[in-house]
């Protein structure tokens, strides 16, 4: 693609005495940080005619679409208001794709439930699926008809006529447990559907076969214990295959080889954080391990470039990994030779054409947000694409150094220390200790932060610790963390804490705790747990009062979800009373800056409110951020600019010079 295309179609689209930062560093603006990513997906057709990308062109985010051979390119506008959430090339000339609209209580914009169709030229837009459908749009003698129910693509039945997709379709009035998942057949042209059964549990996810047979269905039962049905063809009956609990469950399924001979499925292993087994079709039996790991999860699996098979493993011990089980694939010939070519940068393949003869791969790192180039096998070489963030100077950016330490029962703790740049091998650097969210099926990893950024580059040490509980060490690790809270995860976090402490990367008294929801619970409770240990304590959209996990929130309004927080929470009120920020303030001693969301629905605003107001009629004065029009974090970009630019500020008057950075807007 010429470049002065790619121009004209995408370029549219208390306080230490020591200084922070030398004046020399160059200042990132907050404004630069705050940005949503310029590109965040990018595919290819099947025949490699056409790409797609998401987009963001003057604020207002786009589907762009180009025509790699003509040279001609369309921007696709949502809605007012909405931005495409995911896409799919369905065929070598139709795209399908679902918009996301701001909805209160959530972070970014949430799927309307809906799925639209547009031709890769820009023709042929329709809704094919949701309550809109149908309005005389389509020119077909069929049309959809308008539904109250949301729908996702579960396969795009690539041996078929190209002309159809399996959706899986899920009623809006489904009541406290939800519903049981329909899947249909759908006309990508005309959204009209056939009927392909029902799942035997609610809110299903599925496994196809390359008939375009639903194999597998599995999920979380009512206890919120993972179970995995199968069936052996279309109309045959679906069996429980698979039946978890607590502890977790034998085998969960990822895929079907080539053939549908085999099947891929994360399995257990005695002494393996993660692994991969071949379940055999014929016998319905394990058959081998073709990959394991005894330090982390598997984060995804690694297909060839045409996307039919499985030839290896990608996970994050530390830094990303790729496992190969297949020799000599073209995926990992493509990926060597990009490593080689982009020393410093991670490689993944996102998308390749039916023939595996083109790909677009991502290169990205700690201190990159990452570029997309085209890979053409033939030549064995690249053409750069699209940046995402073209803004971010990443020598400019903190690198993100994997540490590890023992906790105080021995259990090894893995994590991430970023140091600001310039300052790498400085010590007794005021530290800010970010805590992710969850708790659970979350982990920190090894990418490009926009808040660790705005913190690093400002002078300052930001340690990110995986305490038990975390995602990507196994589900015994995970499980460690059930009803832990205020307990042994907060006792990982102070670990880490001290440990920075003896190291020398920061000295006593010069620590601030940081967090968002779960974290924004942990940035309190430790503040409250370890009075001595933290200068000042920052809770973003955090729950303060855990008893209110049951009453207040989406989590508990469905059955699944009370027995998931019986499960890792804990019920006996006692405990969470004594675990709950709100009712232990007598041990406060840092500085609070609290960030609410009014309209956040994971933990809704009364939360913040509530501790707002008890630490105003204990005369604490705090440092208070409300928003009304955000949810479960802030969405809007000025908001986030805001909310970096007084977290700054309240940094700087707690652990750092009192100036900031020398320069900084």
């Amino acid at each position: 693609m010429e470049k002065r295309y790619r121009r004209a179609v995408f370029g549219v689209l208390c306080l230490l005495s020591y200084p922070l930062f030398a004046s020399t560093v160059p200042v990132v603006p907050m404004a630069d940080l705050a940005r949503h990513m310029q590109y965040n997906n990018v595919k290819i057709s099947g025949d490699g005619h056409y790409l797609a990308a998401t987009t963001v062109v003057k604020g207002k985010p786009m589907l762009a679409l180009v025509d790699l051979v003509n040279h001609k390119g369309t921007m696709l506008k949502p809605r007012e208001g909405n931005q495409v959430v995911n896409f799919w090339w369905v065929n070598n000339h139709r795209v399908l794709y679902t918009e996301g609209t701001k909805v209160s209580g959530w972070d970014r914009p949430f799927a309307t439930g809906e799925i639209f169709g547009v031709n890769g030229d820009g023709s042929g837009a329709s809704i094919l699926f949701g309550y809109r459908a149908g309005n005389g749009q389509s020119t077909h003698t069929q049309q959809a008809q308008p539904e109250r129910a949301s729908a996702e693509l579960v396969d795009r039945l690539r041996n078929g006529d190209g002309n159809h997709v399996m959706i899986a379709v899920t009623p809006w009035d489904s009541g406290a447990d939800g519903a049981y998942t329909q899947l249909f057949s759908m006309d990508v042209n005309s959204g009209v559907k056939r009927p392909m059964g029902t799942a035997p549990l609610r809110d299903a996810s599925f496994v196809v076969d390359n008939h375009g047979v639903a194999r597998f269905a599995s999920g979380q039962d009512s206890h919120f214990h993972p179970v995995v049905y199968y069936r052996s063809g279309d109309g045959q009956p679906w069996e429980l295959l698979y039946q978890g609990n607590q502890e977790g469950i034998d085998a969960m399924p990822a895929t079907f080889n080539q053939d549908d001979t085999k099947v891929y499925m994360w399995c257990r292993q005695k002494g393996a954080v993660s692994a991969l087994c071949v379940w055999d079709v014929s016998t319905r039996t394990m058959k081998e391990t073709v990959w394991s790991s005894d330090t982390a999860s598997a984060e995804e699996l690694i297909y060839t470039l045409d996307g039919r098979d499985v030839v290896g493993v990608a996970s994050m011990p530390g830094t990303p990994s790729v496992s190969a089980f297949v020799a000599g694939s073209d995926t990992l010939k493509a990926i060597a030779a990009l490593t080689k070519g982009l020393p410093g940068e991670s490689i993944s393949m996102v998308s390749g054409t039916d023939d595996g003869s083109k790909a677009v791969a991502l290169a990205s790192s700690d201190m990159d947000p990452g570029t997309y180039y085209l890979w053409d096998r033939s030549t064995g070489k690249a053409e750069r694409l699209l940046q995402r963030a073209d803004w971010i100077k990443p020598d400019q950016m903190a690198s993100m150094q994997p540490i590890e330490f023992k906790a105080r029962d021995g259990l090894t703790i893995h994590g991430y220390l970023s140091m600001p740049p310039g300052r790498e091998e400085a010590k007794h650097v005021p530290l800010v200790v970010l805590v992710h969210g969850g708790p659970f099926y979350v982990r920190d990893s090894w990418q490009f932060d926009p808040l660790v950024q705005m913190m690093a580059t400002r002078g300052y040490a930001v340690l990110q610790v995986n305490f038990r509980g975390s995602a990507g060490y196994g589900h015994p690790f995970e499980q460690l963390g059930y009803r832990e809270w205020g307990g042994k995860m907060q006792d990982d976090v102070t670990d880490a804490t001290r440990w920075a402490i003896a190291q020398g990367i920061t000295s006593a008294g010069h620590t601030c705790i940081f967090g968002g929801s779960y974290g924004g619970y942990a940035a309190l409770e430790g503040a409250l747990k370890e009075p001595d240990l933290y200068r000042c304590a920052i809770g973003y959209v955090g729950v303060y009062d855990l008893a209110k996990m049951y009453t207040d929130g989406d989590i508990s309004d469905r059955t699944a979800g009370k027995s998931y927080l019986h499960m890792t929470l804990g019920s006996d009120p006692a405990v969470l009373a004594a675990h709950s920020p709100i009712n232990q303030l007598d041990s406060l001693k840092a500085n609070v800056m609290l960030i609410v969301g009014g309209q956040d629905e994971r933990v809704p605003p009364v939360h913040g409110e509530s501790l707002h107001a008890a630490l105003n009629k204990r005369g604490i004065p705090h440092e208070w951020l409300y928003k009304a029009g955000e949810g479960h974090g802030f969405y809007d970009e000025q908001n986030t600019q805001e909310l970096y630019e007084r977290v700054t500020q309240f940094l700087d008057r707690n652990i750092g010079s009192g100036t900031g950075v020398a320069g900084a807007p």
